[in-house]
């Protein structure tokens, strides 16, 4: 964050580094872009654009909004447009697999909007918005670790994460504060979503607060981490109606763990072998192994090195 209307910080802005794939040494490059709060970066399929979110509520009436770049040959990035997010605080965005739109999850605002990708790679204004109504879940986790004072996000719908499956025809979203992670036929031609066949959502435990999810490189394998339980839910998803059947929950914590916690992020491995969870608070990265069918076995915890992480992720080798 840089202290941006939303939330307090110092950063600088979006920060370039190189990365030395034989050492993991990162060494910045450029000097930072500035832009407000840009809490989540979405890459371009074609590498050639990249979108940051404004977690900010003070853009075109109360909203967030989303700044799009183009990256140069040397990495460089240039300013091409913000726009609308169409909801507060947005925290997640991600591009369909056409590059023609970008999905945005406003967690303040409880929403998720399009938004559509021109031809020199700006973004245009929403084309479609959907604002989550409804009832909103406990205060406490139902799957919570003994002891936890966690109370946060149950007052009001909020829309976490957003993006397509790996076949790019439904849009999943995840709302936390109504512990639901909705299902959108998606039309990529022109980028609305419309309730599936189905059931529109699916319901995880009361509280316990569905952050983000990912999925399994065979694409019928779903994983969701719940930010309040500290709990990550299995899934079987079918491609052909977007709907989701549970099969296993599984605790992102040692056994025995008692206290408070929560977590952020959620990582599948490229060749599908592992899953990976950040815990907040134990400030570890907890390390599954992937069956056969499917199911998480628990192989252990490794340091942060550092509190409270948000985000973590997988370099390309």
């Amino acid at each position: 964050y840089t202290g941006a209307p939303g939330a307090p910080g110092n950063g600088e802005g979006i920060e370039c580094f190189e990365l030395n794939p034989r050492t993991g040494e990162l060494s910045p490059f450029s000097p930072a872009v500035k832009t407000p709060n840009p809490s989540w970066l979405a890459l371009h399929p074609s590498k050639k654009y990249l979108y940051a979110l404004n977690e900010v509520n003070d853009f075109d009436g109360g909203n967030g909004s989303v700044s799009a770049f183009a990256i140069g040959a040397t990495g460089t990035l240039k300013p091409l447009n913000t726009v609308s997010s169409k909801g507060a605080g947005p925290a997640h965005c991600s591009v369909d697999a056409a590059g023609k739109f970008v999905f945005v999850a406003n967690y303040g605002g409880g929403s998720v909007a399009v938004l559509p990708v021109l031809t020199d790679g700006s973004l245009g204004s929403a084309v479609d918005v959907h604002r989550d109504v409804g009832s909103v879940g406990s205060k406490h986790a139902t799957n919570a670790p003994p002891g936890s004072l966690v109370v946060s996000g149950h007052d009001v719908p909020h829309a976490h994460m957003i993006a397509a499956d790996p076949q790019n025809r439904f849009v999943l979203a995840t709302d936390l504060g109504q512990d639901r992670i909705y299902t959108y036929r998606f039309d990529p031609a022109t980028g609305k979503l419309s309730a599936p066949s189905g059931a529109p959502y699916t319901s995880l435990p009361t509280g316990d607060g569905p952050r983000h999810f990912a999925f399994h490189p065979n694409g019928h394998w779903l994983y969701s981490i719940q930010e309040e339980a500290s709990t990550v839910a299995f899934f079987h998803y079918d491609p052909a109606t977007g709907s989701l059947r549970a099969q296993q929950t599984v605790s992102t914590l040692p056994s025995g763990f008692a206290g408070s916690n929560t977590t952020s992020e959620i990582l599948v491995s490229h060749d599908g072998k592992n899953l990976y969870a950040a815990n907040r608070l134990h400030d570890t990265i907890a390390a599954f192994s992937i069956g056969a069918e499917g199911r998480l076995s628990h192989i252990g915890e490794v340091s942060t090195m550092a509190d409270t992480p948000r985000s973590c992720s997988i370099d390309p080798s």
